[in-house]
């Protein structure tokens, strides 16, 4: 056996027999020699079982698991003819894995996302979805609103119909960030199979399911920029796409849906170029890949060509560089050498700009390193007797059409937006010469900070609905009648957590009594105040930034007889529903956190609660006891700050571990 040759053939080693007939045999996995046309016992997967004990030439054996267990590998093999002389099994006996998440779906559709998402997904994990139409005649399809795996070693196989990891019934295994439009399966069930190592991963996936008709690839869309020729999505069903104006398309120009439900290719993007002549009347100039970010080592031309005796408007949508390294400049003319109008860089979006003669030149250079958002310039052309069309400001309503010489226009911010530009009304006129509006085009923004004395209105974070800025410091007074308490309702709430921080207290300044501090994405329902007087205070440090918050605030009456609604906790529970005066109610936590104070509320006379809302922590550390329970890393589900150590002591009945 030592001289011999060894074989391999799929799995199993193969040696040379020592029987006068000069055939071969096979030694199994247990070393026992068997006949060359039998297979050997491939025996039983761990926490599964096998169907089957033929174990000769043809003869096939399938696989189950327990349940909570699923299937890695073949579901059935087959013993075969190997090299004409060998009998050897058609794969490896799969194994059974312990199934760590995942849930049963059905139709008509929903929403579903990897463990933790938005934040990592956990190591080691096994998880499994089967979805079903609730039509027994309608199949499946997915399409993914966010796509990220540690590509090469977490991947997610999506199969056909409720056999979970047939390899037979195999439609897309996915790794990476990469993944088609939309996947659709053959029957009325898909599964999904997520599987993860040991190692580092990623944020994870949203998967947006819903029914369909039968022998369709569904809807997959038409491109950002695009447009689409054709409306039929069954089998054999062919789609055209083409891009506008200036734009140029990367892909597949057609496209078509399978026998299998699949489309042959996903819908091409129409990309801005770099270098570029634009002699359309109006239109609009983007950086390269905008919104996803412009890249490195560019140095883009586009040239704006009008007719003669006009001039040119630029209006600037969306402006974001690295600033100081990657920069905008903008020509009076034709040539390299024409006068600069403007040279603009960074977050800060640049003012409307008026060309002089008929030409403007844009010029963009990126450097070898990061890069931003890009930009979005809209441009249009205009007559020497008539102004610029100044557009629609965000955030703010325009009333006038009229942009000829004498002709005024005003606009109006939306509730919650202050102008931070202009005036209300602007004029067309003449002066110097040139027909112009009589100041800068108006614009709305949040601010940071006011005093409010309205019935009801909207507080919103600076520079909603875009991220707000760092090293900020608002105040906020709101003031009602004598007699009404303040009732603030949060809409949206998301700062950076532990760093930026939203105060909020019973009174006129800092040194009311605090009702609560914010930050992350945790926040009651609403709030109120216990006088005609409410003070917020949003401080932000001088690094990352997120979306921040809409808050609806509203003066209320003091009931005679009863307080108002305390609300509940985030993370909590109340006991108790009678709010008149003398009564109580109490409160507790969800299973892991712990409340900030047990004592119940109590409704006083002056109509006001005893002391303020509680509310459900996740604490560093402390004793746990009782037979079950949770233990939650501070800030759950948040994340954690940093430089913690925490000591959790675990308490059960004596006797018992």
């Amino acid at each position: 056996v030592k001289k011999a040759i060894d074989f391999k053939s799929r799995g199993f080693k193969l040696f040379p027999g020592k029987d006068n007939s000069n055939k071969f045999s096979i030694l199994n996995e247990g070393g026992i020699k068997q006949a060359s046309n039998l297979c050997p016992d491939p025996g039983e997967p761990e926490n599964g079982k096998r169907i089957g004990s033929d174990f000769s030439l043809g003869a096939t054996v399938q696989f189950s698991c327990d349940e909570d267990y699923v299937l890695q590998g073949s579901k059935s093999i087959t013993c075969q003819r190997i090299a004409e002389v060998f009998a050897a099994w058609s794969d490896h006996r799969p194994v059974c894995k312990v199934k760590t998440c995942g849930s049963n779906l059905q139709g008509p559709g929903g929403t579903f996302t990897s463990p933790n998402f938005p934040f990592q997904y956990d190591s080691n994990a096994q998880c499994v979805w089967v979805i079903t139409a609730i039509n027994t005649n309608k199949v499946i399809q997915i399409n993914f609103e966010e796509f990220d795996l540690e590509i090469g070693y977490d991947t997610l196989t999506i199969g056909d119909g409720g056999e979970v990891g047939d390899p037979k019934t195999v439609l897309q295994v996915l790794t990476g960030s990469f993944v088609p439009d939309l996947i659709v399966s053959m029957s009325n069930q898909m599964w999904l199979h997520l599987q993860t190592d040991e190692s580092v991963g990623s944020i994870g996936f949203k998967v947006n399911y819903k029914e369909i008709e039968k022998e369709s690839c569904g809807d997959p869309g038409t491109p950002l920029y695009g447009i689409r020729e054709g409306d039929g999505f069954s089998n054999r069903d062919v789609l055209r796409f083409e891009c506008q104006f200036g734009f140029e398309l990367i892909g597949e120009k057609s496209i078509i849906c399978q026998e299998n439900n699949q489309w042959s290719a996903n819908i091409p993007i129409c990309i801005f170029p770099c270098l570029s002549n634009f002699t359309a009347p109006m239109g609009t100039v983007l950086s390269p890949d905008y919104p996803e970010g412009y890249g490195n080592n560019l140095n883009c031309i586009w040239t704006i060509i009008s007719d003669p005796g006009s001039r040119i408007h630029l209006s600037f949508n969306d402006f974001d560089l690295e600033s100081q390294f990657d920069f905008l400049a903008v020509k009076d003319g034709d040539s390299a050498d024409s006068p600069i109008i403007g040279t603009f860089t960074g977050a800060e979006v640049p003012s409307h700009l008026t060309s002089n003669g008929h030409i403007l030149r844009l010029e963009f250079q990126a450097d070898h390193s990061m890069s931003g958002r890009g930009f979005n310039i809209t441009y249009n052309t205009f007559g020497h007797n008539e102004c610029p069309d100044p557009g629609v400001p965000i955030n703010a309503r325009r009333f006038g059409d009229n942009f000829q010489l004498g002709s005024s226009i005003s606009v109006i911010c939306e509730e919650g937006f202050i102008k931070t530009q202009g005036t209300e009304t602007i004029t067309c006129m003449l002066m110097d010469g040139k027909v112009m509006w009589s100041g800068p085009i108006p614009k709305c923004g949040a601010p940071c900070g006011g005093h409010f004395s309205s019935p009801s209105g909207v507080i919103l974070s600076p520079g909603w609905p875009g991220y707000y800025k760092d090293s900020l410091n608002c105040e906020w007074v709101i003031e009602a009648e004598p007699g009404h308490s303040i009732k603030i309702t949060f809409e949206r709430f998301q700062t950076e957590l532990n760093y930026d921080v939203l105060e909020v207290h019973d009174g006129p300044n800092l040194l009311s009594p605090l009702l609560g501090s914010y930050n992350g994405t945790q926040v009651p329902q609403f709030l109120f105040s216990s006088s005609n007087f409410m003070y917020l205070l949003f401080t932000t440090d001088n690094s990352r930034s997120n979306n921040g918050f809409k808050i609806h605030y509203e003066s209320v009456t003091v009931n005679t007889y009863s307080c108002l609604d305390p609300g509940i906790p985030v993370h909590g529970r109340r006991y108790g529903h009678d709010f008149s005066i003398g009564s109580t109610v109490s409160f507790s936590c969800d299973p892991g956190y712990r409340l900030s104070h047990e004592e119940p509320l109590l409704c006083e006379k002056n109509h006001w609660w005893s002391h303020p809302l509680p509310t459900c922590d996740a604490l560093c550390g402390g004793d746990v006891r009782g037979p079950s329970g949770t233990i939650l890393s501070p800030g759950y589900p948040d994340l954690y700050p940093n430089s913690l150590n925490c000591t959790w002591t675990v308490d059960v009945t004596h006797g018992k571990g």
